[in-house]
């Protein structure tokens, strides 16, 4: 399964965009207040877990493209099974 989240903001440039998913990576002094630096770093970690990816792409103007990628296994001689509702 591909997610992808796209906006038009600002965009990171280049020389931070290896370094956003670092635990308390911010890419200016002016976006300290914005917020800690932890949340694509927990994004990493979870997508791994699952087995998955995430990547950027942006450009500074124009915004920015976060890409998650999940493997799907399709679950194959499975029976509904009654819930009792």
């Amino acid at each position: 399964m591909e997610l992808c989240v796209k906006d038009t903001g600002i965009g990171i440039p280049p020389e931070h965009q290896s370094k956003i998913f670092e635990r308390f990576h911010q890419v200016s002094e002016a976006h300290k207040e914005v917020g800690t630096g932890i949340g694509l770093a927990f994004v990493k970690q979870l997508v791994e877990l699952m087995g998955g990816t995430i990547s950027v792409s942006s450009e500074v103007g124009k915004g920015s493209e976060f890409v998650v990628v999940l493997p799907i296994e399709l679950a194959t001689g499975l029976k509904p099974q009654a819930t009792g509702f």
